[in-house]
């Protein structure tokens, strides 16, 4: 049997800064999604990120699915570093390395200011359920194809709040797409939603 060639092609994403690099095979299953901020962060659970945190322009990784969304800080511009990440990322699934070892667990939020407010709990609602299967049909896709995920937070006194990630955490058109998209979509299948925000990661 032959084994199909890895392809890696680059989609640009709505947000100016990330790029998504999109694989012909699958680097995670089960639905998994995982993001990291540094190689310090990556160290020890994907050695694909902390490589490419080696690219002194790397800011944050995400990995999903078939695709790894890079994003880039200011100091060099996309057109010099595009194909070269593109290339790192197919020699790497090509020569069959390790994409993900284990997922990190997810870390409580600590805070280093005493007055701010401790990371909210959310009690589970009776909308709960709903909400997530809405959030699965008709807005994960969509996000996924902008090279990001959401993930849904907690639901109280009317207001979803949800998480963005990859390339959509930070993203100038995220809120018009979270209030536009994700809250009409929300108001219209359950009355009792009032408004959607976004968690600050």
């Amino acid at each position: 049997m032959t084994s199909v060639p890895v392809t890696v092609y680059v989609e640009m994403t709505p947000n100016p800064n990330t790029m998504k690099f999109v694989a012909n095979k699958y680097l995670l299953i089960n639905g998994e999604s995982v993001e990291f901020h540094s190689g310090s962060e990556a160290k020890g659970y994907s050695p694909l990120a902390e490589e490419l945190f080696h690219f002194p322009f790397v800011k944050t990784v995400f990995i999903t699915a078939n695709f790894v969304t890079i994003a880039k800080n200011d100091s060099i511009s996309w057109d010099f570093v595009t194909m070269e990440l593109r290339e790192f990322v197919k020699n790497w699934i090509v020569e069959g390395k390790d994409i993900l070892i284990q997922m990190p667990v997810a870390k409580p939020k600590v805070s280093t200011d005493a007055d701010a407010k401790p990371a909210k709990e959310y009690a589970p609602s009776e909308y709960d359920d709903a909400i997530r299967a809405l959030l699965d049909e008709y807005v994960r896709p969509a996000v996924e194809g902008d090279g990001g995920a959401i993930d849904f937070v907690g639901f109280e006194e009317g207001t979803v709040t949800v998480a963005l990630r990859g390339a959509c955490s930070g993203c100038p058109s995220s809120t018009a797409t979270l209030k536009g998209g994700i809250e009409n979509l929300l108001k219209q299948h359950l009355p009792d939603v009032k408004e959607v925000v976004a968690e600050s990661l």
